[in-house]
């Protein structure tokens, strides 16, 4: 080797690396999250295109998976994925199965109650039906499915509600503990219309020419990683969201899973 003795080229290699290391930590993290070299979320997987797994793999991809791992690269240290039952994720952050929650969750004031969120985009949600709306469906069916555990099952309660107290019939709704689940009660003919984010209603229908969307987004609210209450993990992960908004990495992850007209960014 001419020039540089193996030492000098060891060390040379070394300094790169630190300096890469650097880079890539432009966030500091929580001791612990530093200490552990990662950040462990749970996700419900079963949510396309934020989050699913597909046949064959057992590793989670979406754009939430792409979100919270280039939130970890921020900090310098690695993202791993828990999948969970969205009705019980709440649960598993408290009690310390996983750092935080990403999961296409909605920032709402009954779950501020129980944990902080950081905002990362705002999702609308979709009416989604048969393919040609046989049933010439605009508004809420009489017969739908939803993912139990979600705020969308909430909104349909809540919509019935309102129907029931106009004199109107209820809404008939028919919950599922997965959401490709909800989806597969519609075509299988056992709803009228499935009810949930606007992303993922035109991934499925972009996916099956089965199904088509009807009528506009409803409601469009934020959705936020979840954080365990005066957790550090918080500060830490809204710089790293800051800092992906100012380089166009959520722009561009939005546009990989094709979510650029069914979702909103915050900046």
């Amino acid at each position: 080797m001419k020039g540089k003795s193996t030492i000098a080229v060891a060390a040379a290699v070394v300094a790169a690396l630190a300096v890469v290391a650097v880079a890539a930590a432009a966030v500091t993290p929580p001791p612990a999250i530093k200490s552990a070299g990662k950040i462990v979320f749970c996700t419900d997987a079963t949510y396309p295109p934020e989050e699913s797994i597909p046949t064959g793999s057992t590793n989670p991809i979406g754009s939430d998976i792409d979100i919270g791992g280039a939130v970890a690269a921020q900090m310098g240290v690695k993202a791993t994925f828990k999948n969970t039952t969205f009705d019980s994720i709440i649960a598993a952050l408290k009690a310390k199965k996983c750092d935080a929650v990403i999961s296409g969750m909605n920032d709402t004031a009954d779950r501020r109650k129980q944990v902080d969120f950081v905002d990362y985009l705002k999702v609308g949600q979709s009416i989604m039906v048969k393919a040609g709306n046989p049933e010439h469906i605009t508004s809420l069916a009489k017969n739908v499915s939803v993912e139990s555990g979600t705020t969308n099952r909430d909104f349909l309660a809540a919509q019935s509600a309102k129907l029931v107290k106009a004199g109107k019939k209820a809404i008939n709704i028919k919950t599922f503990p997965k959401d490709t689940d909800a989806a597969s009660a519609l075509k299988a003919g056992r709803v009228d219309a499935y009810f949930g984010d606007s992303p993922v209603a035109a991934f499925y229908a972009d996916k099956d020419k089965s199904f088509e969307v009807a009528g506009s987004p409803i409601a469009p609210i934020p959705i936020g990683i979840a954080i365990r209450k005066a957790d550090p993990l918080k500060a830490a992960t809204q710089k790293a969201l800051n800092a992906l908004y100012a380089a166009g990495t959520m722009k561009k992850i939005v546009a990989k899973w094709g979510m650029t007209h069914a979702v909103t960014l915050l900046k």
